[in-house]
C-alpha cells in the first residue's frame, strides 16, 4: 500500500481490509499519524509504509474514535516509535478499555475469517493522552487542532484539522464509500449537529478525510449531514406520533435503504426524551 499526498505534507491510505484510511501529517518535528488499522499486523504493515514516506519520525499517533478497525495497530506504533504518545477523546479510551475485548472476542465466533488469529493475538493499547473538548498538536512550523464535536458515530468522535492546507480529517463521523455506519454506540439524534460544528471547521476548499473511502469536499459532508438529520427527524416524528420502534422502518420513506437504518431508528428512538415518544397507537 502506497500513501497519497493530497495537500503539503498530508498523505492518506485507503487498506483494502475494512476499506479503512490513515492519514499522515508532517511537520518539522516530526510525522503524526491518525489511525492504526485493526491488528498488530496490520499496524506493523503501515508503520512500514509511513517509514517509506522519508518524511521523519512518528512523533504521536491519534485515534479518531475508538473501534478496532481505528486503534487495534497502536501497538505497532509503540514498538517501531517506543513510547510515542497516543491522543484521543477522553470517552474514546473509556470506551476502547471497555469494549475492546468484547469486539475482540466477536472474530472468536468466526473462525473461518482471514484475519482471526491475528485480532486474537493483538494486544489493546489504550490512548494515553486525552482530552474533553479540544487540543493543539504543535509540529514547530505547523499547528494540528484535535476538536471533539460531539457525540455522532460514537460517543468520543474526534476531527483533525490542519488548518494551513485546508484539510479536515474526520474520521467514521463522513464515510464516502458507504452509508454512515450507525452501530450500537452510535447517537443518531445527536450526530447532525455535531457536524454542524464539523461544518464550521471547512471551508468551500476544504478537503475531507472520511474515515472510510475517498477524500471528499465540504458539499459531500453537508449532504451526508442533511440525510443523517432526515434519519433523526423521521424518528422524532415517529416517536411524536405513537408509532412504535418495531414498525418505524415500514412507517415512513428513509434516504438508505431499511436494512442499514434498524439500528439507527433503534437508537434514536431511545435517544428521544420520554416528552417527546406518546404511547404506541393500537
Amino acid at each position: 500500500m502506497t500513501f497519497t499526498e493530497i495537500a503539503d505534507r498530508v498523505w492518506v491510505t485507503r487498506r483494502p481490509w475494512y476499506d479503512v484510511t490513515t492519514t499522515v501529517v508532517g511537520g518539522e518535528r516530526g510525522l503524526v499519524v491518525v489511525d492504526t488499522h485493526a491488528s498488530t499486523v496490520a499496524g506493523r504493515a503501515l508503520a512500514d509504509d509511513v517509514r517509506a514516506l522519508g518524511a521523519g519520525e512518528v512523533v504521536a499517533v491519534v485515534n479518531t474514535h475508538w473501534h478496532l478497525d481505528h486503534t487495534l495497530g497502536n501497538g505497532a506504533f509503540r514498538e517501531g516509535w517506543p513510547g510515542v504518545a497516543i491522543h484521543a477523546h477522553e470517552e474514546t479510551a473509556a470506551e476502547l478499555e471497555r469494549g475492546a475485548e468484547a469486539a475482540r472476542q466477536e472474530y472468536a465466533g468466526e473462525p473461518a475469517d482471514p484475519h482471526h488469529d491475528e485480532v486474537l493475538a493483538t494486544p489493546v493499547v489504550v490512548p494515553d493522552q486525552t482530552f474533553s473538548s479540544a487540543r493543539v498538536l504543535d509540529l514547530g512550523d505547523r499547528a494540528l487542532e484535535l476538536v471533539h464535536p460531539g457525540r455522532a458515530h460514537t460517543a468520543g468522535d474526534l476531527v483533525l484539522r490542519v488548518p494551513d492546507a485546508d484539510v479536515l480529517v474526520a474520521g467514521d463521523l463522513v464515510e464516502s464509500s458507504a452509508p454512515p455506519s450507525f452501530g450500537d454506540d452510535s447517537w443518531p439524534m445527536d450526530w447532525p449537529l455535531s457536524l454542524d460544528i464539523v461544518l464550521g471547521l471547512t471551508t468551500s476548499a476544504s478537503v475531507v478525510v472520511p474515515g472510510h473511502g475517498p477524500v471528499v469536499d465540504r458539499d459531500f459532508v453537508e449532504e451526508q449531514r442533511n440525510q443523517i438529520g432526515v434519519v433523526a427527524e423521521t424518528a422524532r416524528d415517529l416517536a411524536s406520533r405513537g408509532v412504535p420502534v418495531a414498525d418505524a422502518l415500514d412507517a415512513a420513506e428513509w434516504p438508505w435503504p431499511r436494512e442499514h437504518l434498524r439500528t439507527a431508528v433503534e437508537r434514536a428512538y431511545a435517544q428521544l426524551p420520554r416528552s417527546q415518544r406518546r404511547l404506541p397507537l393500537i
